[in-house]
């Protein structure tokens, strides 16, 4: 089995995070891996988020997530199997994944057009 480098949590920075977080794509792939809850094939994760992408820029993603400190992954053969440092997170910085948790995108602001002004 391949080791996959992550930093250590104590290293990271509430800045990196937050930036990964930006990302509306990473943001997505970091609730679809809470609710998943437990190790999951990275090219499974968005299946029912309504986001595609492809393999390289979910590859991409996964990168920044991992170099944040966000998720876990461990390969398995060809697979990558990732998961959310839940634990690790919420220790290092308390209550950021709860909250993301709890103030998800209602049906209604996901179904809301822009405001353009």
């Amino acid at each position: 089995m391949t080791e996959v480098i992550e930093p250590a949590i104590e290293t990271v920075t509430i800045d990196v995070v937050l930036s990964a977080l930006a990302d509306p794509v990473r943001l997505t792939l970091v609730r679809a891996l809470d609710a998943a809850g437990d190790w999951t094939c990275g090219s499974d994760i968005l299946k029912n988020t309504g986001v595609t992408i492809g393999k390289s820029t979910l590859s991409h993603h996964m990168k920044v997530l991992r170099d944040a400190g966000l998720i876990r992954t461990r390969v398995d053969g060809i697979r990558r199997l990732v998961t959310l440092r839940y634990d690790d997170v919420e220790r290092r910085f308390p209550g950021l994944l709860t909250m993301l948790r709890e103030h998800g995108p209602t049906r209604a602001a996901v179904a809301a057009p822009a405001s353009t002004a």
